[in-house]
Formats: C-alpha cells, sequence, structure tokens
C-alpha cells in the first residue's frame, strides 16, 4: 500500500483491478476542509487518462508491473512480434497496443515489455533512439525562410523536422516520448 501523501510521478498504482501510473499530481491545502491531492493517472492497458481526487493519507494499492527484456522481431499482418531473451517465449502486439511506439522501433531491438497479472500491457521505450534518414530534401545554404529545418523520413517511415545540414544517411537520434529530432548522432 502506498499512502496518497508519497505520490510521485512514475508511481504505478492498482485501482478497481487496473495498473495506473501517476503522470503529475498536485497536493492541495484549502483555507477551509482537509487537505487531498490532485492526480492525474494514465491507465496501462488501454492509455486512457483520468483526474482523480485522493483524502490526504488515503492509502492505495501500489501497482506491481513486471518489465521483462523482450526483442523486436518482425511486423507480420499486423501483429509486432516480440521474443523474450530468456525463455525465447514470443509474444504478439497489435499496433493499438504499441501506440506511438511503431514509429521508433527497428527489428531486433532490444524492449521492455511491460506485464501486469501476467497480461501485457504496453512496452517501455527508451527515452530515445538512433534512426537512419532514408529520405530528405537537400539543404540550401543560406534557406533560411522556412526556419532553418525541413522534412525527414526515418527508416521506421516516422517523420521529423530537421536541420538543413542533416544529409539522407544520416543517424540521428530522436525523442521517442515527443518524436523530435535531438542531435546528429556519429556515423
Amino acid at each position: 500500500m502506498i499512502s496518497s501523501n508519497d505520490f510521485r510521478n512514475g508511481v504505478t498504482i492498482e485501482i478497481d483491478n487496473n495498473a495506473w501510473q501517476i503522470i503529475d499530481f498536485q497536493h492541495v491545502k484549502p483555507g477551509k476542509g482537509a487537505a487531498f491531492v490532485r492526480a492525474k493517472l494514465k491507465n496501462l492497458r488501454t492509455g486512457a487518462v483520468v483526474e482523480r481526487t485522493f483524502n490526504a493519507g488515503e492509502k492505495v494499492a501500489k501497482g506491481h508491473v513486471d518489465k521483462r527484456k523482450m526483442q523486436f522481431l518482425y511486423l507480420s499482418d499486423g501483429l509486432y512480434n516480440f521474443m523474450d531473451n530468456e525463455n525465447y517465449e514470443q509474444v504478439e502486439l497489435t499496433k493499438e497496443q504499441l501506440g506511438i511506439a511503431v514509429n521508433f522501433m527497428k527489428e531486433n531491438m532490444d524492449i521492455d515489455v511491460m506485464f501486469f497479472q501476467g497480461q501485457v500491457i504496453g512496452i517501455d521505450l527508451p527515452t530515445s533512439v538512433e534512426l537512419v534518414v532514408t529520405e530528405t530534401d537537400p539543404g540550401i545554404k543560406g534557406d533560411t525562410a522556412t526556419g532553418g529545418s525541413k522534412s525527414a523520413v526515418l527508416e521506421t517511415g516516422h517523420t521529423v523536422r530537421v536541420p538543413l545540414f542533416i544529409e539522407q544517411g544520416d543517424v540521428l537520434r530522436v525523442d521517442t516520448r515527443s518524436g523530435e529530432y535531438i542531435e546528429r548522432a556519429s556515423k
């Protein structure tokens, strides 16, 4: 059990037999009445985000989410196949279960797959990944009318805005939370 006073961003709690991750929280102490905690929670199964209020000191069950290191093998018939690195067990996930993570996954990549009560609820990508630029317009020197950026298509098919000096074949570091370009990685 965890007290609502101990809420922190990223903590997983269990409510109504579902795993919820705390995205944001705020301790509120009004002039009249008792203190309470307002929290923004994300359902790890569905991805739905809700706001909920807890009394100060209210006890909530801590959610135990297991993470297993798995390798992304391939995409087949709309199903993404993962293999456990220890026991070689395979798991299939749909595009809906993965969400925007499909934009940053490439074959043979090691990814943490999250399990709650023995059921797969999603994946946990690293905060950044390195992907190769497969298509981009050539940057023209002195062309800054567009704000000094252009579009680039990555090896996964995802499109990002990049500086003009980025060329086809460059390896980029991309933020998996926002989908934005961070920096050019070494070739």
